[in-house]
Order: structure tokens, then sequence, then C-alpha cells
């Protein structure tokens, strides 16, 4: 199958980069799976940037699979995947109304074929972000973005918690958790 996998960290040292990034696309090569990556931070973001934007778009429709991988800043993924979402997944080709009346319609997901998966990095603790913050970060990715685009529960986000705290054994886990849903794919 054809895999997509969109890195947005910037610092390659940082265990979105060096850590899950590095397992998924490993462990896809190593099957011999087809890969592409959309390296968001070593590209350039300056404007226009139309060509990017259209090269993107050819790289989501080439794929069967994305993998989609961001820390947590502000209670978002990075600015540039934000950037990603807004400019590539775009009415008419993530998406689009379905007029139901005159001031009313409702999103057609048009990439429902994709397989999604998403981890997303958190340096908070589980507890706070679950219940005070009612996980709002997984919660606006998933009915806010991916509904749209690739339709309600068809997406697989998994978060892990507090990594700059943690030790390495923990996130030797996290990574172990990663390499079996990446096999889970692959059978599938």
């Amino acid at each position: 199958m054809r895999n997509l996998i969109l890195i947005g960290h910037p610092n390659e040292e940082s265990f979105c980069y060096n850590g899950i990034f590095k397992t998924i696309k490993d462990e896809l090569e190593k099957n011999g799976e087809l890969v592409e990556v959309i390296d968001i931070y070593r590209n350039s973001f300056a404007r226009p940037r139309t060509d990017l934007i259209n090269r993107y778009k050819e790289l989501v429709t080439w794929s069967d699979r994305i993998y989609i991988i961001s820390p947590v800043w502000w209670f978002r993924l990075t600015p540039r995947v934000e950037t990603f979402f807004d400019e590539v997944f775009t009415p008419g080709f993530a998406y689009k109304f379905v007029p139901v009346t005159k001031v009313y319609g409702y999103p057609k997901p048009l990439l429902s074929h994709k397989k999604v998966r998403t981890y997303i990095t958190h340096g908070a603790p589980a507890l706070p972000v679950l219940t005070i913050y009612l996980n709002s970060v997984k919660l606006r990715l998933v009915m806010g973005v991916y509904s749209f685009v690739f339709g309600w529960f068809k997406t697989k986000t998994r978060q892990f918690w507090s990594v700059p705290f943690v030790s390495d054994e923990k996130r030797k886990k996290y990574l172990d958790i990663v390499r079996k849903d990446i096999l889970n794919d692959l059978r599938k």
C-alpha cells in the first residue's frame, strides 16, 4: 500500500521526529511498503506556496494510508500542521457541502477511503487534559477536521502524555505501541 507520513515537528531530535516518525517509517519500509514523507518544517512556507500545496494534495490523493505526527502547542497541533489542514483539506478536494435547506448543509467527506492514524504528544499529563479540558485537542481534531474530511469514526488518534518528563523506558513503551499499531495496519 501507499503510505504518506506527515511529520509536524521542527526539531529532528524530538520524540515526535526521532521516535515516532522514524519508527513508523522504518516499520513500513522494512515491510516493503511504499512511503512518501511530508516533512512540513523542512519545506519553505513562503508565499506563494501554490506549488507546494498542490504537491501535498497529489501526495494525499496518491496515498492509501496517512500518518500524522505532531506535538500539542497551545491546545492545537503545530502551526504548520494546522496550516496544512487549512490549505490542503479544502472544499472540493477534501469535502463538499451537501445542501439540506437554503441555510443549512452538511459536509460530505471526499477522502473517506483513506486510512488515517494520528499521533499526538503532550507535555501535560493525561488527567487534566482528559478531565478539566475535556480532551479538547483530540475532540477538535476529530470533530472539527477529520469528520469533515475523512468521515465519522474513520480515523485513529493516539495520545502520548508527559513526553518531556517521562523516563526513556516509558518512551520506549510508547514506541512499542506505535510499532504494534503499524503492524496491525499492515495486516488489514
